[in-house]
């Protein structure tokens, strides 16, 4: 992306939101830049073309489209170098099945296979995808007042850009609204790295199995950050399950990550469990303690984390709760393997692949027991790579996506 808009979205996208009135780049926003050219598509003016509002003689002609059940509806596509800078839309109907059952897809360079194929109300940061649309606003996302929904990615594109929105819920919507914003760019940089998502969803995740927020990817690339939801599973009682340890595998990382975190709800920046807060980088939208859900984002953008030629991120699935607690669960045969027992600072390690410790054994000091658990976690990452296509494995299908029971 050469030129000032380039400079400018480096900066905004490596330093922050705020970043470019502070840096020696703002010139940028009061600079010509000839290299770009913006446009909208909107169902007023499709793909950028200058023909916009011309239904109705231009008097609010046609601001929104219908997607029938099983049918698509093309946001954007169009042909040439380019930069998608924001994402609006919101939709009449907001429940969380509509927002599992929409299917969001972008894609590069006429490439056959997505790079981004997620739940729209995932993409946008409705984490959970079953609970509550939030309110709130970081650097990439907003949902303003619960009923639209923002993105301010960068995502650049070398020769097409298609983005679409399929209808998998069985149902008709009546009202899509969209605006979609790009530049249309003269040059390419070879330096640019293209825009992917992925999803998934465990709804019971195996014992001392990591879920993967992202399987690996094959590719030199920047993981930008991922939104997670938790729904909880009631056989754990008030038990905390925030224990898991966040894990990077890097380029040819194989048993051990380049980057562990020391809990959940340290890796977005918290401590001693998830209560709901929101800022640029890192936050939890939702913190239900009667329903047991949570859904929380971090964005790695302070702290960039590059991968030379593979990527792959995990989520330990460990909990944790009082000794006596976690013993009376496995007296009650609730399915749990004791990790380690936090006794006023000092850890004892307990646990051994194939054997499972017992918390009531006198030989465990009483104390704080993590434990490897079994929850229905969901969640979307988003990264850079430098191909326009991946080989991830493709979306789930509605049914897994809308499922409220484990």
């Amino acid at each position: 992306m050469p030129g000032a808009l380039a400079r400018a979205t480096a900066v905004l996208f490596l330093c922050g939101s705020q970043a470019l009135l502070r840096s020696q780049d703002s010139a940028a926003l009061y600079r010509y830049d000839g290299n770009i050219a913006a446009r909208w598509s909107t169902p007023e003016g499709r793909d950028g073309a200058p023909c916009a509002a011309a239904e109705n003689n231009g008097a609010k002609g046609h601001p929104f489209d219908p997607i029938k059940a099983g049918a698509t509806c093309v946001l954007l596509d169009v042909k040439g170098p380019g930069l998608i800078s924001r994402i609006w839309l919101t939709v009449a109907d907001r429940s969380p099945e509509m927002l599992r059952s929409l299917k969001l897809e972008m894609f590069w360079d006429d490439a056959q296979r997505p790079a981004v194929a997620v739940p729209l109300g995932d993409f946008f940061g409705v984490g959970v995808g079953l609970g509550r649309t939030a309110r709130f606003h970081n650097a990439f996302f907003a949902d303003p007042e619960g009923r639209s929904f923002l993105c301010f990615i960068p995502m650049p594109f070398r020769t097409a850009a298609r983005v679409q929105v399929t209808n998998e819920s069985g149902k008709d919507l009546t009202h899509l609204f969209f605006d979609v914003d790009f530049q249309r760019m003269k040059a390419w940089d070879a330096g640019d790295l293209y825009f992917h998502a992925y999803w998934s969803r465990d709804r019971a995740t195996t014992l001392a199995r990591d879920f993967e927020l992202l399987p690996r990817v094959e590719g030199k690339g920047r993981f930008l950050g991922v939104n997670v939801g938790v729904n909880a599973n009631a056989a754990y009682g008030n038990t905390w399950g925030g224990e898991g340890e966040v894990k990077m595998f890097l380029d040819g990382d194989q048993g051990h990550p380049t980057f562990a975190g020391t809990g959940t709800e340290d890796y977005i920046g918290t401590g001693w469990g998830e209560s709901e807060f929101q800022n640029d980088y890192a936050g939890c939208l939702l913190a239900d303690e009667k329903v047991r859900q949570w859904a929380f984002y971090r964005f790695h953008v302070p702290d960039p984390v590059f991968f030379e030629n593979g990527c792959r991120v995990t989520l330990q699935q460990i909990g944790g709760g009082p000794r006596a607690t976690v013993a009376a669960l496995q007296r009650a045969n609730v399915l749990l393997i004791p990790v380690s027992v936090d006794s006023q600072g000092t850890l004892t390690r307990l646990y051994s692949p194939g054997t499972v410790a017992q918390a009531d054994d006198p030989k465990v000091p009483d104390g704080w027991v993590n434990f490897y658990r079994s929850d229905d976690i969901s969640a979307t990452a988003y990264f850079y790579l430098d191909a326009p296509s991946s080989r991830l494995p493709p979306l789930q299908g509605v049914a897994e996506r809308v499922s409220g029971g484990k």
